[in-house]
């Protein structure tokens, strides 16, 4: 027997249910949305093909009632034996006092939020937006300083699109309101208390704001996700995607994670949903072709941006821009002037000092426009291919090393990412042979991940570091190098140093040692760039 969700007729077979939902049960809203999401595939066939999936899982779109996910665990927030904390709530506008009675209003309905008699309290804030509406939240830092921390890994995002190159076909997920679909332990609920002037609520689901909110969303993702992740399936907290060689195994993998999904009972937002595409947007970028590029809304939000007349407006806009460091070498290099808006000490953390207004130096300035000017270049990255040999390309100057990662393509070697580093006074009065040496020795460190147990090949403009090959003797330095990379199986090559520019390059515009860098994919200006001989026209340095 199979049960109707809606209305609790029973069916004989799935089929007929199906039928039924979709004929009789499900909102007329949601026939709309699937033809909408499906309008791009142009093979009727295959349409058809992706719109039965969808509606063989359509109580996922169906958001009438709100739902709470069938997880293993109930979300605790462990405090101790600390005592309760309690700040009393803000005095706000009456305007802002109505639009905080008509969001509990929804809440409560919901079934969100409850009354409570809990002596723990967080205050309301309301976060007006762009567009003038308002985002309830709750003021949780006292409760989160005293709540121990969950340790559940975040995934890397250069480790998820490392995962999409041999894809074709992508599916984003976007949960509806995801984490007030997580329950909450009933024990810990009192720990959620917030007041208006005459009220006491408390959270019965995962609120927004709590210190431990993403790595419990993200343990529950993975747990539902299961052994799938990692091989056609991800997710970044509530963004998920779905990836496949091929239409059809895209339609096996998408069926298999959406019965994933129902079965716990997890409700989607289908307006934000992207299904069975051959280019997508995901975590900010833009992917297609094993290619990838920013995302352009976001890119173009940070080209509008008016030069700041803010400290708080200066480090927000390079903080926006460092999403994408990735794309522009010598990123710290550029930005280096804006990190001086940063707010590192408690008087410039203060509202008064945040606010007042000043003048940009003429580095920060120049600095500002050319992170705007960077930006505006069509920046494509290529996705990593572990089938495919690897390259790297090291160079050393009077101040510092630079070094690019490539693979060997049909169409020639293109790059997967690029790093540099300043000397430090020391390393400044090395022989050019250890410099050179050096460069090696760093880049193969800081890309072990991708180089470690494969054959690959080291370019260098340096003949003296071809002994490297032949076992031959080097000095003691270089000798202590070359045990240090015996596990790694590599053949260095010598090419002439107007062939090797990028690297070289990077090395006269290196990171300074202080930098927290991670690794970063080194950009094309675009793809008609990409020419057979790649050492020598194929990356533009800004």
């Amino acid at each position: 027997q199979h049960l109707c969700y809606v209305c609790h007729e029973q069916f004989l077979s799935g089929n007929d249910l199906q039928q039924h939902l979709r004929q009789k049960c499900y909102p007329s809203i949601i026939r709309e949305q699937i033809e909408q999401l499906t309008q791009h595939i142009q093979d009727e066939k295959q349409r058809q093909q992706l719109q039965n999936i969808l509606w063989k899982h359509g109580k996922l779109f169906d958001l009438r009632q709100p739902s709470t996910i069938k997880a293993t665990v109930r979300h605790a927030i462990e405090t101790g034996t600390h005592s309760p904390v309690h700040t009393p709530p803000y005095r706000v506008s009456y305007k802002d006092e109505q639009i905080q009675r008509e969001e509990i209003d929804k809440l409560l309905k919901q079934g969100i939020i409850e009354e409570s008699t809990s002596p723990w309290s967080s205050p309301i804030v309301l976060v007006r937006k762009k567009d003038g509406s308002v985002r309830f939240c709750v003021d949780f830092r006292k409760l989160n300083n005293i709540t121990t921390k969950d340790a559940f890994p975040m995934p890397r995002i250069e480790d998820i699109f490392d995962h999409l190159s041999q894809a074709e076909y992508y599916t984003t997920i976007d949960f509806k309101s995801g984490y007030f679909q997580v329950g909450l332990d009933p024990k810990d609920r009192p720990k959620t208390a917030f007041s208006t002037r005459d009220q006491h609520y408390q959270f019965t689901v995962l609120p927004q704001g709590v210190t431990n909110g993403p790595p419990a969303f993200q343990r529950i993702v993975s747990q539902i996700l299961g052994p799938t992740r990692w091989q056609y399936s991800l997710a970044y907290l509530d963004d998920v995607i779905i990836y496949s060689p091929t239409f059809n195994q895209h339609l096996i993998h998408l069926d298999d994670i959406l019965n994933r999904l129902n079965d716990a009972n997890f409700r989607l937002n289908i307006s934000k949903c992207q299904m069975a595409r051959t280019s997508i947007d995901y975590l900010g970028h833009h992917i297609e072709n094993s290619n990838i590029r920013p995302n352009a809304d976001n890119i173009r939000a940070l080209l509008e941006t008016q030069q700041p007349a803010t400290a708080k407006e200066a480090f927000r806009f390079v903080k926006a821009a460092e999403y994408y460091r990735k794309f522009i070498p010598g990123f710290s290099t550029i930005a280096q002037p804006l990190h001086q808006y940063a707010p590192t000490t408690k008087e410039q953390r203060s509202k008064k000092s945040q606010s007042t207004p000043i003048t940009l130096s003429d580095d920060a300035l120049d600095a500002f426009n050319k992170l705007k000017k960077i930006l505006t270049d069509d920046l494509i990255l290529r996705i990593p291919d572990k089938n495919l040999p690897f390259k790297i390309q090291t160079d050393a100057s009077k101040i510092g090393i630079g070094a690019v990662l490539m693979q060997v393509h049909s169409n020639g070697d293109l790059p997967i990412a690029y790093l540099s580093k300043k000397f430090t006074t020391t390393q400044m009065n090395w022989p050019a042979t250890e410099q050179e040496c050096y460069a090696i020795i760093f880049a193969i460190e800081k890309w072990h991940k991708y180089l470690d147990g494969r054959p690959f090949i080291i370019e260098t403009d340096h003949k003296p570091l071809l002994p490297f090959n032949m076992k031959q003797q080097l000095n003691s330095k270089c000798e202590r190098w070359r045990l240090k990379l015996q596990q790694y199986q590599f053949t260095i090559r010598y090419i002439k140093g107007k062939h090797n520019t990028v690297a070289d390059y990077l090395s006269r515009s290196p990171v300074d040692n202080g930098s927290n860098d991670e690794d970063d994919y080194t950009p094309t200006r675009s793809r008609e760039t990409q020419t057979e001989n790649f050492t020598a026209t194929h990356v533009i340095a800004p």
